[in-house]
C-alpha cells in the first residue's frame, strides 16, 4: 500500500508553560534522505502552534502520516470503563477528549488541570503526593495495546496513563494531547480511531522508545540518543542518509523525533502495521493503538 509519501513525528510535552522545550518536529520524504526539525515560529515549539502545524497540514491535503508521542487514550479495556462507577464516564475516546477539553477549560497553553481536578476523576490518578484511592496498585492501568503489545517487545516497558508522577510517566503529555485531538475535529483522521482514507494525512500513536529499540543499536536498557554519531548509526537501520549535524545542539526530543520520522517511512506503508492481531473496534473506539505494536 503506497499509501503515504511523507512522514512526520512530533515528540510532544506535558509540562507547564507556554513555549515547551521538549516538543519536537521531524519530517522526511519518501526515499533515503535524512528527516530534518521543523523550525518552530518561536524559539519553542507551543503546543498551539503544533496544533496550527497540524491544520496546515490539513489545509494542503498532504499525503503524511505523523506520529505523536502520547497515549491517544485512558485505559477501558482492563475495566470496562474509564472511571468504573462514575456515571459520567465516557463511552469512547472521542467523548473523552472533549471532557478532557471541557473540564480543562480555564487551563492555558492546552494544560489539562482542571480535568484531574475534578473529584471523580482525581480518583484514579496518582499525582505528586496524592494518589487516588481507584488508582490500582503497581503502575497502574494499562490499555491492551501496552500490555498485550508494548510489554512484549524486548526492552521496553510502559507506564500507566493515570501515573502522573516521575520521568517516565506519560499521562501529563496525553491529557494535553487529548485537548488538540479534540480541537482538531474532523480535520485530519486519527487512526484507529476513524477509518484510514485514501488520501490526505493521518495522525496515529507511536511510542518513541519502540523505534529506537527496533534498530537494536543501543545498548540494553537505553532507548535516548543524544549525540550525532549514535543517530546516524540508528538511522541507517531504517535506510536513511546521515542527518545534518543539528546547530541547536543534540537532545532527545530532537533526536526522538528524527529517528521516528525515519522508522515511520520504513514501516509507514506496510498494510500489516495498519491490523495488528489484537485491534478490534471496540478497541480501536475506546483506547486506540499504538502503531508499530503487531
Amino acid at each position: 500500500m503506497a499509501r503515504f509519501d511523507s512522514f512526520a513525528c512530533i515528540d510532544w510535552s506535558g509540562a507547564k508553560g507556554p513555549l515547551q522545550r521538549g516538543l519536537a518536529v521531524a519530517v522526511c520524504e519518501q526515499g533515503s534522505a535524512a528527516p530534518t526539525l521543523v523550525a518552530p515560529p518561536d524559539r519553542y515549539w507551543s503546543r498551539a502552534t503544533v496544533l496550527d502545524w497540524l491544520l496546515q497540514q490539513a489545509d494542503r491535503g498532504a499525503d503524511m502520516l505523523i506520529g505523536l508521542d502520547l497515549s491517544l487514550a485512558l485505559p477501558f479495556v482492563d475495566a470496562g470503563a474509564y472511571f468504573p462507577g462514575w456515571d459520567a464516564s465516557p463511552s469512547s475516546a472521542k467523548p473523552l477528549w472533549q471532557m478532557v477539553e471541557e473540564l480543562s477549560a480555564g487551563d492555558d497553553h492546552l494544560a489539562a488541570s482542571g480535568f484531574i481536578a475534578h473529584a471523580e476523576i482525581a480518583r484514579h490518578f496518582r499525582q505528586q503526593g496524592l494518589c487516588g484511592d481507584l488508582f490500582g496498585t503497581g503502575r497502574g492501568r494499562l490499555r491492551l495495546c501496552e500490555s498485550g503489545g508494548q510489554a512484549l517487545i524486548e526492552g521496553i516497558s510502559p507506564y500507566s496513563c493515570f501515573n502522573l508522577v516521575g520521568a517516565a510517566q506519560v499521562g501529563k503529555s496525553s491529557l494535553t494531547g487529548m485537548r488538540v485531538l479534540h480541537r482538531l475535529g474532523s480535520a485530519i483522521p486519527i487512526w484507529p480511531f476513524d477509518p484510514l482514507p485514501s488520501s490526505g494525512p493521518v495522525i496515529v500513536e507511536i511510542y518513541t522508545s519502540i523505534a529506537a529499540r527496533t534498530a537494536a543499536v543501543l545498548p540494553k536498557g537505553r532507548s535516548k540518543i543524544v549525540d550525532g554519531d549514535t543517530l546516524d548509526r540508528v538511522l541507517a537501520q531504517f535506510g536513511s542518509d546521515p542527518h545534518l549535524p543539528l546547530v541547536q545542539g543534540y537532545n532527545d526530543h530532537a533526536t526522538d523525533a528524527l529517528l521516528t520520522a525515519a522508522w515511520l517511512r520504513l514501516i509507514g506503508n506496510e498494510a500489516r502495521y495498519w491490523h495488528p492481531s489484537k485491534l478490534d473496534s471496540h478497541v480501536a473506539l475506546t483506547e486506540g493503538w499504538t502503531f508499530g505494536v503487531l
